[in-house]
């Protein structure tokens, strides 16, 4: 079944009142992508819990509790709190393997293994973050895993014992026939529902695991913070760039779904300035360096994560953001989603083509051929030339992103149908609470 569940109301809808508990295990990680929708679904819907197992960062937090979110972090109960102490002696042992047999010259079998015991571990915090959610809020609207892992989601049910939603945002690791058989031996695919941000994912995800409920839905929400006129001017003088220049930023880690080499050779060809503020990690010291002396480029680094309110300035100060991906990537681009979400005009590769035919239309978008440093060094002289068109208030409609409002309340409708639906199986009330 390739759909997400139906809305389910009316007074026998299980934990109709209850808090939704937003599951977290990225967010001690400093600003980004899965942060911001953190926060913005707690803004949209008061009382939110928030289960963070691996911390929350300073200023996520923070958020958070000015949203008026319940945080728990950690694990709590002694099943979770085994749980999370399991998944850590795992992620080291993977850690250790990946140095080991990080060699070519490793058959792929062993040079595969570490990242088997990754995807165990990952299952592990889950489970911890699920027993702790069903010992702190017996009563819930709904569970939700905003960042789950690829694999093992019936084991998660089970060792978890909470029946949930959770977002798989892309498939980086397979399970290999060990791993394969403990998930399905676990056989709690019918009380989870997996939320796949763009249809590419969900027919690789389908494809490995038809038994499960899978459907389509872009995890970044509009939280109609737009930049204003003053950060606009704010961030220009933050960079000490001039207002005539031309600016493009270059945000996040240099991932192996990136293709920083086109646009390493498009800036070679520029013949006219050109701003480039980079920011992330990790990044290329060497490629940064070369930058740094070709005679166009004024090169700004700001390696490191950012948090939000650093990362607008670096939005503000752009006249466009630049993405480009290999052909072929089709997860969610949370850079793309910025640029709807803050008003910043694009660049991006034609890498995927559902985002290109969503993008095609768009004035405040310009697409190039992916791996073709030609036509982008010809679209960075256009930005020179001239300034794009600034992103409309039907932007982020146009890339399918909902508000916050709308989207926690989906979130909540779709676990709560989840649960009831769970329940008729099993010819009892109650949820997995």
């Amino acid at each position: 079944m390739n759909s997400t569940a139906s809305e389910s109301s009316g007074p026998n809808a299980p934990h109709s009142t209850g808090p939704l508990v937003l599951v977290e295990p990225y967010a001690y990680r400093l600003g980004g992508h899965h942060q911001h929708a953190l926060v913005a679904l707690a803004r949209a819907r008061r009382g939110t819990v928030v289960v963070a197992p691996n911390g929350i960062a300073r200023q996520t937090a923070a958020a958070l509790r000015e949203a008026g979110a319940v945080l728990i972090t950690g694990a709590v109960g002694v099943r979770a709190r085994v749980l999370l102490r399991a998944a850590g002696l795992l992620a080291r042992l993977s850690w250790a393997g990946q140095r080991l047999f990080r060699s070519s010259r490793w058959p792929v079998a062993a040079r595969r293994s570490p990242h088997q015991i990754t995807l165990l571990a990952r299952c592990l915090v889950e489970a911890a973050a699920l027993r702790t959610a069903r010992r702190r809020c017996p009563q819930t609207a709904g569970v939700v895993i905003l960042s789950a892992s690829e694999a093992l989601h019936g084991a998660a049910v089970l060792l978890g014992g909470l029946g949930h939603v959770r977002f798989v945002h892309e498939l980086v690791t397979t399970e290999d026939t060990l791993v394969h058989r403990l998930g399905r031996a676990a056989r709690g695919e019918r009380r989870v529902t997996i939320l796949c941000p763009t249809t590419a994912v969900r027919d690789q995800l389908t494809a490995r695991f038809p038994q499960l409920t899978c459907g389509v839905r872009v995890f970044a929400v509009d939280d109609g913070l737009g930049l204003t006129d003053g950060e606009r001017d704010g961030g220009r003088e933050a960079f000490s760039i001039p207002a005539a220049e031309a600016v493009v930023c270059l945000v996040g880690g240099w991932w192996p779904h990136k293709d920083i080499t086109v646009i390493d050779r498009a800036l070679e060809r520029l013949s006219e300035p050109l701003h480039v503020i980079v920011t992330g990690h990790p990044l290329d010291d060497a490629v940064l360096a070369r930058w740094t002396n070709l005679p166009n480029i004024r090169l700004h680094n700001e390696s490191g994560p950012l948090s939000e309110p650093d990362l607008r300035l670096v939005y503000a100060a752009a006249d466009a953001a630049l993405v480009a991906r290999h052909e072929g990537v089709g997860k969610e681009s949370g850079l793309v989603m910025d640029t709807a979400r803050y008003g910043v005009p694009l660049i991006v590769s034609d890498h995927d083509p559902h985002l290109t035919a969503q993008l095609k239309d768009q004035p405040w978008a310009r697409i190039f051929p992916a791996g073709d440093p030609a036509s982008l060094a010809r679209v960075l002289t256009d930005l020179v030339h001239r300034p794009f068109g600034l992103p409309g208030p039907g932007a982020a409609k146009a890339l399918d992103m909902w508000g916050a409002a709308e989207q926690a309340a989906f979130l909540t409708r779709t676990a709560r149908a989840l649960s009831l639906n769970t329940s008729r199986k099993k010819g009892k009330g109650g949820g997995g609470c």
